[in-house]
């Protein structure tokens, strides 16, 4: 709701600023200061801390009052000068319409919209992602300002892409979860500005946890119960939003549909209260997926009564409910004394906190009030676009080093494939109205003559009756560039697919056009997830494979690396989605998950990515040993080893870190980026269940024939510690080895007495 503005306020710098700019002002949320009843109220004073401002408002609002605040689409308070708020918004890669808070059309148009999060997470990138995060927020901010989109977005989506068929593991970061992590915590400093205590946007880290199967198999996300391991949940689940929490400073945690250990976890007070809260110091608010407090009810049956679910949720630690039911019911139930008011006070003094660090309260103080249309879509931003597709795409194969393609060798390209002139499917889901589009077809047409065949109608594939003009073109041209694929018909949220095959007749069409073409044939695969493509590595008559995933409004042409394993469509009928183990079990014939646990044979594995180029690593120095010493409240008589594993928890952390230095030589003839990939392995890793994990990533630019040295940071608490049956972290004893490339070193770790 918007209240109609009065001429003397836009009398204001900010707002004179903001005109000029071609910018329509939106209302100030609360504290106008033409309204004097409220604009003297402590809680509309900027000079007061925001805990006395929050503290000064709750007082004010009557039980009904609050409990009208308590959902995403918050009422107004009129009295209080108040207006109503749609809390969802979206900006997974790009300023959504997901959500009703944010809506498109008259001054924005469109929104710059990235590549899916799976491919930028390709990049290996920490910088690319916060700067992709500052983009969105800045365009976010510039439509808020113009009354088209809220400032709390639900973003990023954090969780493990455990089982490749799963319709939404295109929204993450991938299956590793330290890469999530860094993904995670980079992305949401880039949305939030965090300067000081004030906020740009909001952003919020979902779903939590272990929420990675929507619909499999007669089982849904909510009926699903997730039977997790504290192992599993200590060291994969939770990793990516501890890390959204303690070093992103997130303001938001979601939590997801499904039960963990057969408690929904949007109830559950040791993930909420305990954990989120308690232990990893959330500074925000915790808000349900949307409608999950109904289906704890309704569908899950957990609460006998609507009331004991609103009243379980509150409790638990939920603050914000996407959805009616505690808008309807905790009224309820505060009068049947199931909930107290200073249960709810609680509640919204969490959201409310996250409004004023907004400058929500502020009146017409808007931080970041001067933007406005021309900040959205600018130049600068579709740059950004294209150079994270760049970053993003990855060369999985290139037999005979085929591409780059030149355009003194290759007149004629035909392009073909039902994805070779897409547009909304190069961005995925949870995305906007683009800026606009530049399809495969229309890239490879700058530079090259291009004939263009379909040869299918869609991405299902279901008729080869277009195969044969899709061969003539192919006998025709110098080369071949077969787009090929998915789309959100295949994989999406609440479609989950059943195999990991190319879908119809694309297999067959592939086959027949690369017999069938004169020159090279470069197939490229758009998609979220890992698709079987073995028949394709294994064809002399393909010279080269790009991942390209979800690309975005811009497209093209670069290499990355994988930030998933590749596998066999053999290896589903060894894993139902509903088996959340991480590690395998061989006495149960259970191979295990993600390149971390897995150790059967895949088509294409975790971090694979090729380059134009070739690069060569020698270790520049590292140290051969570190010391570990306990806690001043710590000695060696109180449990504290256990078979040479100190706790984590009774280490002395603090400066506890190493650098080892690498020399990342271009032994090629052509410049290009290099991305280091270090990995870990604990002592006995060859009879451990975990084959290594990543550590680190850097990305480099190196020209031909120079070198540069990358310093690997390791952190000997995280880096090196591995999570027993329990769920305890422990540092092993003993000698670890560093990963990177086919270069190994060694570093003994040893208890300091």
């Amino acid at each position: 709701m918007h209240c109609k503005p009065v001429a003397f306020l836009f009398v204001s710098v900010v707002i004179w600023v903001y005109a000029i700019r071609g910018g329509e002002s939106r209302p100030p949320f609360a504290c106008d200061p033409s309204n004097g009843l409220t604009k003297n109220l402590p809680f509309c004073r900027v000079s007061l801390p925001v805990g006395v401002r929050v503290g000064d408002l709750i007082g004010r609002l009557t039980l009904h009052e609050k409990v009208g605040l308590l959902v995403n689409n918050a009422a107004p308070v009129r009295r209080l000068g108040i207006l109503g708020y749609e809390w969802w918004s979206e900006a997974l890669h790009g300023v959504s319409n997901v959500g009703p808070g944010t809506k498109f059309g008259g001054a924005f148009p469109g929104a710059t919209q990235f590549p899916q999060v799976i491919t930028t997470a390709a990049s290996f990138n920490d910088s690319l992602w916060q700067r992709i995060g500052q983009v969105v927020s800045d365009e976010g901010r510039a439509m808020y300002n113009g009354g088209m989109a809220g400032l709390t977005f639900w973003s990023p989506n954090v969780n493990i892409f455990r089982d490749p068929r799963w319709g939404r593991g295109q929204e993450t970061p991938g299956e590793d979860p330290m890469l999530a992590a860094r993904y995670g915590a980079s992305y949401v400093r880039g949305l939030q500005g965090n300067v000081g205590n004030q906020l740009k946007v909001a952003a919020c880290c979902k779903h939590y946890t272990a929420y990675d199967l929507d619909n499999w198999n007669g089982v849904d996300r909510f009926h699903f119960n997730a039977r997790v391991s504290k192992q599993d949940l200590q060291d994969t689940y939770d990793v990516p939003f501890k890390a959204c929490v303690t070093e992103g400073k997130v303001a938001s945690v979601m939590c997801s549909y499904n039960q963990v250990n057969g408690v929904p976890t949007c109830a559950d007070p040791n993930l909420l209260k305990n954990t989120i809260r308690g232990e990893w110091h959330l500074n925000g608010y915790i808000v349900s997926d949307c409608d999950s407090v109904g289906v704890l009810y309704e569908t899950q049956h957990f609460t006998r009564t609507p009331e004991d679910a609103v009243a379980a949720t509150i409790k638990a630690g939920l603050d914000l409910d996407c959805g009616p039911y505690l808008a309807v019911f905790t009224e309820g139930a505060v009068r049947q004394g199931k909930l107290t008011e200073a249960d709810v006070n609680t509640a919204l003094a969490n959201t409310l906190t996250v409004q004023m660090r907004l400058g929500m309260f502020d009146g017409i103080r808007q931080p970041y009030g001067n933007l406005g249309p021309r900040d959205v879509c600018t130049p600068a931003h579709r740059q950004l676009a294209l150079e994270a597709a760049r970053q993003g795409m990855v060369l999985l194969l290139n037999r005979g080093r085929a591409p780059p393609l030149s355009t003194r060798f290759h007149h004629t390209v035909a392009v073909i494939g039902p994805n070779s002139d897409a547009t909304v499917t190069m961005i995925g889901n949870y995305a906007g109205v683009a800026c606009g589009y530049t399809t495969p077809v229309q890239g490879i047409a700058r530079y090259v003559r291009t004939t263009h065949q379909a040869g299918c109608t869609g991405v299902a594939c279901n008729s080869n009756q277009l195969f044969g003009a899709a061969e003539t073109a192919a006998r025709q041209a110098d080369a071949t560039v077969l787009v090929m694929g998915l789309d959100q018909s295949i994989e999406a949220e609440a479609r989950d697919r059943s195999n990991i095959l190319l879908p119809g007749h694309q297999q067959e069409l592939i086959s027949r056009v690369a017999r069938a073409s004169r020159g090279p044939t470069i197939l490229v695969l758009m998609s979220g997830g890992p698709i079987d493509v073995g028949f394709a590595k294994a064809d002399p008559k393909i010279t080269a494979i790009i991942w390209a995933g979800y690309p975005g409004q811009e497209g093209g042409t670069a290499i990355a690396d994988l930030p998933m394993t590749w596998y066999p469509q053999s290896y589903l009928a060894k894993v139902p989605m509903t088996n959340m183990d991480m590690r395998a079990n061989p006495a149960r014939g259970y191979p295990g998950r993600t390149y971390r646990f897995y150790k059967g044979p895949v088509i294409f594995p975790f971090g694979h990515g090729l380059s134009y180029t070739t690069f060569a690593h020698t270790l520049a120095h590292g140290p051969s040993s570190v010391a570990v010493s306990l806690a001043n409240n710590h000695s060696f008589k109180n449990s504290t080893i256990l078979n040479d594993n100190l706790r984590v928890i009774h280490v002395n952390c603090e400066g506890l870190s190493v650098g080892v230095h690498v020399d990342v030589k271009n032994t090629g003839t052509m410049d290009g980026p290099h991305t280091l990939l270090a990995y870990s392995s604990p002592p006995g890793a060859a009879n451990s269940d975990s084959n290594k994990q990543l550590i680190g990533f850097e990305k480099v630019h190196v020209v031909a024939g120079a070198q540069q040295r990358v310093r690997i940071h390791v952190d000997v608490c995280k880096h090196l510690s591995v999570v027993d049956k329990f769920g305890i972290r422990r540092i092993p004893m003993g000698d670890h080895s560093i990963h990177v490339g086919d270069l190994k070193h060694s570093i003994s770790v040893q208890i300091s007495v």
